[in-house]
């Protein structure tokens, strides 16, 4: 099972997505932007859900 971080990671960066498209759509930059850091944020974690998940495999090994 992955890890929860890449679960959650995964999930910023689909509403992040979702939140810079709403930004673009009504022309709110501020929305635009937060939804660019959520989805870097989200890859971030992702990256860290990774790296766990690879050393608990490297553990069972």
């Amino acid at each position: 099972m992955p890890d929860h971080d890449r679960i959650e990671g995964s999930a910023k960066q689909m509403g992040g997505k979702m939140k810079e498209t709403a930004g673009d759509i009504t022309g709110d930059e501020k929305m635009k932007t937060e939804g660019k850091a959520d989805q870097v944020e989200g890859k971030v974690q992702n990256a860290v859900g990774g790296v766990k998940d690879a050393l608990r495999d490297d553990k069972r090994h």
